[in-house]
């Protein structure tokens, strides 16, 4: 549930643990935008058959539906100091999957690309593994190109630039690194940060973060 009850309820729409169908596989949890994704614009970290280097699977641009009611533009507050803070209940395993479907709410409600960036705490989102393997120059150089959803791992947060909104997933990482994670996310989102992860383990570390 977010703190700050005025703020959009990403949650209600992103919440994890996914359903289980009954052959075991996860279920997507339903959204209210539908957003279907052109087959032009892959999800970032999907396998790419060419050796070579392809085209860079880069965050999805905008998908183009209209606005939803729960995160339209007058209802951000960009101008803000001190970032909105949502919560999405999820555990360590389906955090991420959490965080992505939130992150692909706020681009269908109208936040562009560049305004985003996904922190991960565990295992680094596949996006970021891809990227890292052409070497830290040309990934850092898309974060700093400022035209795309940026993905990286919390442990490198120190060198993420700031965005309007940042996301985090907690999807792995011990308390102390958690800890020191959550604050420095929040210093680099001026409008939101968007937490997908256990309620009461986060609530606490945001507590114990202030203090490290």
């Amino acid at each position: 549930m977010p703190l700050f009850p005025e703020e959009p309820q990403i949650h209600e729409s992103a919440q994890g643990p996914r359903a289980t169908t009954a052959a075991g596989r996860p279920a997507s949890t339903p959204r209210p935008v539908p957003g279907p994704r052109s087959a032009a614009s892959p999800r970032p970290g999907r396998p790419v058959p060419s050796p070579a280097r392809p085209t860079s699977p880069k965050p999805r641009p905008h998908p183009g539906p209209g606005p939803s009611p729960a995160l339209t533009p007058e209802n951000r507050s960009d101008q803000r100091s001190t970032p909105q803070l949502q919560l999405i209940p999820a555990p360590a395993v389906g955090a991420l999957d959490a965080a992505e479907e939130a992150l692909d709410l706020l681009l269908e409600s109208g936040r562009a690309p560049g305004e985003v960036l996904v922190l991960t705490t565990g295992d680094p989102h596949p996006w970021t593994t891809h990227e890292l393997s052409f070497g830290e120059a040309a990934y850092w150089a898309q974060q700093d190109a400022g035209d795309d959803v940026f993905f990286a791992h919390a442990a490198a947060v120190e060198r993420a630039n700031s965005r309007p909104v940042v996301i985090v997933a907690v999807n792995g990482g011990d308390d102390e690194a958690v800890a020191k994670a959550l604050p420095s996310a929040m210093a680099r989102a001026s409008a939101l940060l968007v937490v997908c992860g256990d309620p009461q383990r986060v609530s606490a570390l945001l507590g114990a973060g202030a203090g490290v």
